[in-house]
């Protein structure tokens, strides 16, 4: 293997031209999958201490002291950065520019790759990309679409579902001749008479109390009554009733709630309504997710150690502690419900142990290769598991 530092838009050509390409991450190197061109966003830029500059867009997630986190969610907040060299004191900050953003899928568990340096992650698993698909054929098919979203822009939604009704590239659109937008116009219009309204609300700052409001205001002002609604997603939604992940109140809990209190609002409006969810990264990584690709379940009574070396239960960990992994710190950031399962003792020849349900999934290294692997997909006698700092 060469070793090389190049430019994420070259990754594109090497690809199309037939090579394998691994890139440099926390975990070691990883391949690439996949390239995607994702147009001209608005920039925002992360200083290092060390004076380092990354030009990313609002979508980019940097890995912090405290998690996963938006570049949008951390504009001039001095956050501690995970980079190459370790953790270092950063600050983001919103040019007003437009700069081309291009994205890269990795093949690995965690999917973060070192960008100029810094841990950084893909952006998504095509939540909202397969959200606008879903409202651009709506919309072809005559019908009135709602789309809420608090992850993207409003402009940026509109322009995907536009490159969907024209088909053609993101990045195409801004190409088009004045006629040739005017002839594609047309023959949408001509097709159908379905409306299509884009409503941004801030992450996490919105409940069905505005999405009611929102929908009545819609009737009473522009007529408009929506024949289906997308909400862009349940995971960042705001919750009517619970006030966040304080408290008793876990992830599991405040989801359900979100999800119940939308079901109630479509059954209220007579209207269909879509969202999407968060997977594991088990889930992430599979063409085929299951229902145990939304958590993977230990039991309560196993313990992990702490950053200041405490040992606790998984029933007494809670929300922000960092516990020790195969190579460095995590911090907790969620907390699912506790629930009876059919469980397994999985013991290991030097006799530890653990007690976790079949679909739990663990790191096993099996002819050279380390792949994921759970009782109910074949993990078995012989197998070879991952016990500490990546020793097998």
């Amino acid at each position: 293997m060469t070793e090389k530092i190049i430019k994420i838009k070259e990754i594109e050509e090497l690809l199309n031209a037939g090579y394998t390409i691994e890139v440099d991450s926390p975990d070691g190197f990883v391949p690439v999958s996949s390239f995607v061109d994702k147009g001209m966003w608005e920039e925002y830029v992360l200083l290092l201490n060390s004076g380092k500059v990354i030009r990313v867009n609002e979508n980019h997630l940097f890995e912090t002291i405290d998690g996963w986190q938006y570049a949008k969610d951390l504009v001039l907040k001095k956050q501690q950065y995970l980079t190459e060299d370790g953790y270092q004191i950063g600050i983001v900050t919103k040019t007003g520019k437009q700069i081309p953003i291009v994205d890269i899928q990795v093949e690995h568990e965690n999917h973060r790759y070192y960008t100029d340096g810094v841990s950084s992650h893909n952006t998504g698993c095509g939540k909202s990309l397969g959200m606008c698909h879903m409202a651009s054929a709506a919309l072809a098919q005559g019908r009135n679409v709602l789309y809420i979203t608090m992850e993207m822009a409003e402009e940026k939604i509109a322009e995907r579902i536009d490159a969907n009704l024209f088909d053609v590239r993101i990045d195409q659109l801004k190409d088009l001749t004045k006629a040739s937008f005017n002839t594609k116009v047309k023959g949408i219009s001509d097709k159908t008479k379905g409306k299509l309204v884009v409503k941004e609300y801030p992450t996490a700052s919105a409940h069905v109390g505005h999405f009611r409001a929102l929908l009545l205001e819609l009737k009473l002002k522009k007529k408009f009554e929506p024949d289906i609604i997308y909400i862009d997603y349940l995971n960042i939604c705001a919750s009517s009733r619970m006030k966040g992940l304080s408290g008793s109140v876990n992830t599991y809990s405040l989801i359900k709630s979100i999800a119940e209190e939308i079901r109630g609002l479509a059954v209220e409006f007579n209207v269909p309504i879509w969202s999407a969810t968060q997977v594991t990264r088990a889930g992430y990584s599979s063409s085929d997710i299951e229902i145990t690709d939304t958590s993977e379940c230990i039991a309560i009574t196993e313990s992990v150690t702490m950053r200041d070396g405490q040992v606790k239960t998984l029933d007494e960990v809670k929300l922000g502690d960092q516990i020790t992994a195969n190579d460095e710190y995590k911090t907790v950031m969620f907390k699912h419900h506790n629930k009876m399962k059919d469980c397994v003792k999985i013991t290991t020849e030097s006799g530890k142990s653990i007690i976790v349900s079949k679909d739990h999934v663990f790191p096993c290294k099996s002819n050279g290769n380390v792949k994921r692997i759970s009782v109910n997909t074949g993990l078995g006698v012989s197998d070879i598991l991952s016990v500490v700092l990546g020793k097998m």
